[in-house]
């Protein structure tokens, strides 16, 4: 049902709009041959044997497990299931590399780089952009059942690392980088995976597997098509696609919202939230082990909320752990991700809508428009009421239980002023105080990026690790206030991030997923595998920040 046409019912109390449907494949989603498999300890991390290709048919592979687990008296050996895998499975060969056809080595932006060791490293960033490209094989679209892999149209850009497929939000920064290219080509190809998912499965997976098909990510769909359109005015492409812009939206409405009470009025918020109670395919060993504690419901209980905090891009973080009576913790076994409305995916879902408003707009739909306006209003009303803390001046995710702000430093308490949902007459005030609340966390004396929060947890969403999209929330967050004295440090703060990047560069030649906040250049720890290379979103942040902070 619409979302619009959703509005008009009474409403009250949580609601919980169906979910979207469990992936049920025997081989990489869930049953006992992947249970059997990714608990034995084959691999050291449990993607990896996610992601392989069966050499045969779906139907030949679990026959021969089958005849394993009669032949074992259903106790095979470690040595048995190796032999297995090897046998029925290979590594690799679903994917090709690509190299975009759009690719451009010498950029217009580049020119008005001044420094000549800074543009010497956005031309090497640049370079980089071939080697994550990668293309779905042809024949997959034939053997669907033999792969994870779900087929994509287009060529595309990976993060990096264990990361070979496409993920959700990654991209909104690949993007960003690939427009400072003008790879526009390259841009609405990978525009068009994501309409292919949306026409396909009615939203956009957490990444173009099929085990990501119990989650999203944050909602960044809409504010990519904006990017590209205010590139290159390509308003044709924009009406044969609004439809799908609008679905993806209205999934969140319809699947992720719940309703609040706060001063005797009810709001409508959104909050990552996943009903999948059975371990995460490709980090099943560790879910095992994290809900071994729990019994039942408990332990279907403690599976969602791990999916629901992957589900927020931040896995894992103090942010979601805490006690019973709301106290921090820092045992993965606490986890609530879905306890909470967060300010970071309201701020994403405020935006999206507003930029379906103004898409609206740009095609002749003044009655779309008008609608989407409301509901976006409407949205940032909630995001004012619920969100933001008056006497500390800053937005914090609401704790819907316990029915208070879970106050502590995160990055995403910014997102409002990065996605500019905030009341336009406010934005000098607003500039001010989180300059002074900036300060007051003494986030400046962190000269790697901007810690991911002030707690060292040992889960990688936390200190001392510093996120590249992380530091955008806040640099950008600052600038879009408009206050001089604001601007002044988004300037401080995003030049440190590139000079950090620099630096660690120059020592390995590489681009990481996340750095250390103090050790200037270092890359960061923590969380569930080794820290990744490549890396799609540090290089679009990386270009973003050269261009406005390094041109003339």
């Amino acid at each position: 049902m619409p979302y619009l046409t959703l509005l008009l019912l009474a409403l009250s109390g949580c609601h919980y709009a169906k979910s979207q449907t469990e992936c049920q494949d025997p081989v990489y989603c869930q049953g006992r041959l992947l249970d059997t498999i990714q608990t034995a300890g084959i691999y050291n991390d449990s993607k990896q044997f996610v992601d392989m290709v069966q050499k045969n048919s779906q139907n030949v592979t679990l026959a021969n497990f089958a005849a394993l687990v009669a032949r074992t008296g259903a106790r095979p050996s470690k040595e048995d299931l190796e032999q297995f895998v090897q046998e029925n499975f290979d590594s690799e060969g679903e994917l090709e590399p690509w190299t975009p056809p759009d690719l451009n080595d010498n950029p217009a932006f580049l020119n008005r780089i001044k420094d000549g060791d800074v543009r010497s490293f956005a031309k090497a960033l640049i370079k980089i952009w071939p080697t994550l490209g990668r293309r779905v094989k042809e024949y997959v679209n034939k053997e669907q059942d033999r792969h994870s892999i779900i087929p994509l149209p287009n060529g595309f850009i990976i993060p990096g690392g264990r990361f070979s497929e496409a993920y959700y939000w990654d991209t909104y920064w690949i993007i960003k980088g690939l427009l400072l290219g003008e790879m526009t080509e390259t841009v609405r190809g990978i525009l068009e995976n994501f309409v292919s998912l949306i026409q396909r499965f009615g939203f956009i997976p957490n990444g173009s597997r099929v085990y990501y098909l119990n989650r999203s990510q944050p909602p960044l769909f809409a504010p990519m098509v904006k990017l590209y359109i205010d590139s290159t005015k390509n308003i044709t492409w924009l009406k044969k696609n609004i439809q799908f812009i609008e679905q993806e939206i209205e999934w969140w409405l319809e699947n992720r919202t719940v309703k609040i009470r706060k001063c005797g009025k009810t709001y409508k918020l959104a909050q990552f939230r996943v009903q999948s109670g059975i371990p995460r395919a490709e980090s099943y060993r560790e879910d095992v082990e994290t809900c071994k504690p729990f019994e039942n419901s408990e332990k279907e209980r403690c599976y969602n909320e791990i999916k629901a905090a992957a589900e927020s891009g931040w896995d894992f973080s103090s942010r979601w752990l805490f006690n019973q009576n709301g106290s921090i913790s820092t045992n993965l076994t606490t986890i609530r991700t879905s306890e909470l409305a967060q300010v970071d995916l309201n701020a994403f879902l405020c935006l999206a809508i507003k930029d379906l408003s103004n898409f609206y707009q740009l095609i002749g739909d003044k009655k779309k428009s008008s609608e989407w306006a409301a509901v976006g209003e409407t949205w940032t009303q909630a995001i004012e009421a619920v969100l933001y803390n008056k006497q500390d001046a800053m937005w914090y995710d609401w704790d819907i239980h316990r029915k208070q702000h879970r106050k502590a430093f995160y990055p995403s308490n910014f997102a409002p002023l990065w996605a500019d949902v905030i009341d336009p007459s406010q934005k000098e005030t607003y500039g001010k105080n989180a300059v002074k609340y900036l300060n007051k966390n003494k986030i400046t004396q962190y000269l790697g990026g901007i810690p991911t929060s002030l707690l060292k947890s040992g889960q990688q969403w936390d200190c001392p690790n510093a996120w590249p999209p992380l530091q955008d929330l806040v640099v950008r967050g600052l600038r879009n206030t408009g206050n001089s004295e604001a601007i002044k440090l988004s300037k401080t703060l995003a030049t440190n991030v590139v000079k950090a990047y620099m630096i660690g560069y120059d020592k390995t030649e590489e681009m990481f997923e996340k750095y250390d906040a103090v050790k200037v250049g270092e890359y960061g720890g923590g969380g569930e595998y080794v820290v990744q290379t490549g890396f799609g979103w540090t290089n679009g942040i990386a270009l973003e920040f050269i261009n406005s902070y390094f041109t003339s």
